[in-house]
């Protein structure tokens, strides 16, 4: 049985439809996200789940326990969920152990402390248990909002974009610890982000919306590999799309040589039907005994590769990483080669 369900949820502002019949399935223990551009419905539907907007339409269920639905709306502090926002939200006159026993006044004294002092382990925070939060990074601040959402055990954990105020190096490595931590207590939780680096660190599953609607709802290795639609393949990962010809069977050739049959798509196509085909970075390899040259027009710097924009002979734009010991300047030519393991085509 999921643990959290959505059907057919419907919201507007005015005339505004910002939810458009969204309809998700998360498992016990899993972690979902909902990724997408700003205005595309993704806080909305958090804000629907937590009980702070009434949907106009649909029905969402919580532990198998319907919370919101036709004529029933359960009051937010009723539905057993907790809440990590943006800004933290810690209360800067109680200490960091303070804080985090602040959901915990039901429980006994002994029992409480406990949980706080377990809290402090899973969260690497024990030997910071009497600072407050001004004498505290931005990091361990957003582990003592996770900490104290975690405390009195919700059933659903809901995160709205709880990292977008670090630092853009930090916010993928504590992604990846916030998702640890998530599983080590088997909590279900659903984030909201439009940075899907953190996306990719911390969900097992993501959303991409887009006016409202989930486009796909898969993991994000089907997510990168696989997408249903253009608008997932331009929004996930970086790319280039480039003209291509079906043939026979199913292959499709493009300037730089012939593909294999796509996974998807091909049983509607035919022999002489014109498609896109997206190419990845690491789709195009760099090759000095290549007869295929391509000219650098950029090249970003990786450390350990460089994000170089290569114009072909047809004058189509595309992207490769390369290995950062083989740095060309923009203006030169260099090698390339195909080496395409998922073929990831749309009709023209």
């Amino acid at each position: 049985m999921a643990l959290l369900e959505l059907q057919q949820l419907d919201h507007a502002y005015g005339n505004h439809k910002v939810v458009d019949g969204l309809s998700l399935e998360l498992a016990p223990g899993k972690i979902g996200c909902l990724l997408g551009p700003s205005g595309c419905g993704k806080t909305t539907v958090l804000r629907c789940i937590a009980g702070f907007e009434r949907p106009d339409r649909g029905v969402i269920r919580v532990g198998g326990e319907q919370v919101s639905g036709p004529g029933l709306h359960v009051a937010t502090e009723q539905r057993r969920i907790g809440m990590v926002f943006q800004n933290y939200a810690l209360f800067p006159h109680l200490s960091v152990a303070a804080n985090i026993a602040f959901g915990l006044q039901a429980l006994a004294p002994a029992r409480r402390t406990s949980r706080v002092e377990q809290l402090l382990v899973l969260v690497g925070l024990s030997s910071q248990a009497g600072k407050y939060p001004h004498e505290l990074s931005g990091g361990q601040q957003q582990r003592v909002a996770l900490a104290r959402a975690l405390a009195p055990r919700p059933r659903l954990l809901l995160l709205d974009e709880p990292f977008s105020s670090l630092d853009v190096d930090l916010r993928e490595r504590l992604a990846a610890e916030v998702g640890a931590i998530l599983r080590a207590e088997g909590t279900t939780a659903v984030l909201v982000t439009h940075d899907q680096h953190e996306a990719f660190a911390m969900a097992d599953e993501v959303g991409v919306m887009q006016h409202g609607r989930i486009q796909q709802w898969d993991t994000p290795y089907n997510l990168y590999h696989r997408p249903l639609n253009r608008f997932v393949a331009d929004f996930v990962g970086q790319g280039a799309f480039v003209p291509g010809e079906v043939l026979a069977g199913g292959t499709i050739r493009i300037g730089l040589g012939e593909l294999p049959r796509p996974a998807a798509g091909a049983a509607q196509w035919q022999g002489g039907d014109r498609v896109s085909v997206l190419l990845r970075p690491d789709d195009i390899v760099h090759d000095d005994d290549s007869q295929v040259k391509a000219e650098v027009l950029a090249k970003a710097f990786r450390g350990a590769e460089f994000l170089y924009t290569l114009r072909l002979g047809s004058g189509e734009e595309v992207l490769s990483l390369v290995p950062s010991h083989h740095d060309h300047a923009p203006g030169e030519r260099i090698g390339i080669r195909l080496d395409v393991n998922h073929v990831v085509a749309f009709a023209q």
